[in-house]
């Protein structure tokens, strides 16, 4: 299994304070999804009334795996920034 371990505080650029500052690391969760966006209710539009499904529903996945983000706080000036996605099966923050 593949277990990837990232420490919690790591040294790196700031883009507000523009120097290198300590970042607390932890792991970018998605929010809540918003039933009254637009996507939200053009989708549940097409769903309605007799007609089957307009989408096709995904019977098998190809990946095994998600990207997880990281999230980068400075502890300076607290400001947040997401570091890319890296794909693995776990992620551990020690």
């Amino acid at each position: 299994m593949n277990i990837v371990n990232v420490p919690k505080e790591v040294t790196t650029y700031c883009p507000k304070c523009k120097q290198h500052r300590a970042h607390t690391v932890s792991l970018y969760k998605a929010g809540k999804r918003r039933a009254m966006a637009k996507g939200e209710r053009h989708h549940a539009r097409e769903k309605e009334g007799y007609g089957g499904q307009k989408y096709p529903l995904q019977k098998e996945f190809a990946k095994t795996t998600k990207k997880q983000t990281l999230r980068l706080k400075c502890k300076v000036c607290s400001f947040m920034r997401h570091k890319d996605g890296i794909r693995l099966r776990k992620l551990a923050i020690v």
